[in-house]
């Protein structure tokens, strides 16, 4: 029987997802809605891009040696796409993230062998990142650095945007994602901008006081130092409330079961429709809703007074 590297199994299985057609909400056939389905990665989310992208190209560079621990801040995604990768090439790492995040996320990530460091909740995902970094200056530690390293972005240059491209058969007009580390948006822009210089490019970000896993309104200060603002031409604010609405619906109408950030996305690219008189709207379904299950998001106000009853008798 021929061995397969498992290694080069995994890695080889990150992207080439699937673009499935969504409803626009509206009654115009000259507009179509489409999601790319970046849940069908092998660690389920499109973080796998750039995990790969930023390990594959730290070894190559030599900057990553076998022995060394890698360390990153992370609120979920890209955590759990760095443990499956860094599990298949033998590295050890440690992954640090707020204590309010997911039970799912932390255990899938030590499922993968990772060891994981909670930061205070209320210091959000910018605690982990200080507490990644002042680690990282600790001999035997590597940081990647997701949110300023070039190959997170170049990840979806070569692949993400080529995809959606190559799918929609070079008629897509406008692209829609929600923007946490930028990565996914910078990388898709270049490429399709240097495609077609007419394709309108939409970022989502929360509205104030809104907490959606996976996206942000950054500080200055910790502003991805790849993110260059002239590569969106318009930026949509979207609620913490509509986006769980929009994850639920997504899931129990569609069939479509995925995270908040996504449905958020979503929401969004739906608005863009019902403005256009034609067009093809693609967006991004970042990862899968499993990893928000102990959230409340997929529980109803009768489910959880069912479940109050059931533990009372």
């Amino acid at each position: 029987m021929h061995k397969i590297n498992a290694s080069s199994a995994m890695v080889g299985l990150v992207g080439n997802t699937p673009l499935v057609e969504i409803p626009t909400g509206s009654d115009n056939p000259k507009v179509r809605l489409f999601g790319k389905l970046e849940g069908n990665n092998p660690a389920s989310s499109v973080k796998d891009r750039a995990a790969r992208s930023m390990i594959q190209r730290a070894e190559d560079r030599g900057d990553l040696k076998p022995g060394m621990t890698l360390i990153e801040p992370t609120s979920g995604n890209t955590g759990i796409a760095l443990a499956m990768i860094a599990a298949s090439k033998g590295y050890p790492i440690e992954l640090v993230m707020p204590a309010n995040s997911t039970a799912e996320r932390v255990r899938t990530m030590r499922a993968f062998g990772a060891k994981v460091i909670l930061t205070p909740g209320e210091r959000t995902i910018e605690g982990a990142i200080d507490f990644a970094r002042h680690r990282a200056k600790q001999d035997g530690y590597f940081m990647l650095d997701q949110f300023a390293n070039t190959d997170n972005p170049l990840a979806h240059y070569e692949t993400t945007g080529p995809e959606i491209w190559r799918d929609t058969d070079g008629q897509i007009t406008h692209f829609v994602s929600a923007m946490g580390t930028t990565g996914t948006i910078m990388g898709v822009s270049r490429f399709l901008k240097e495609q077609n210089p007419d394709v309108t490019i939409v970022g989502c970000q929360p509205t104030k006081g809104s907490r959606i896993p996976g996206i942000r309104r950054w500080p200055q200060e910790y502003l991805p130092k790849f993110f260059e603002p002239e590569r969106v031409d318009r930026i949509v604010d979207v609620s913490q409330a509509d986006a769980e609405v929009q994850a639920r619906w997504l899931a129990s109408e569609y069939g479509m079961f995925c995270g908040i950030s996504a449905a958020g996305a979503t929401l969004v690219a739906q608005q863009i429709c019902a403005e256009l008189e034609s067009g093809i709207v693609v967006t991004i379904i970042c990862d899968r809703g499993d990893r928000y299950l102990s959230s409340t998001v997929f529980a109803d106000s009768g489910e959880q007074q069912t479940i109050e009853k059931l533990e009372l008798s």
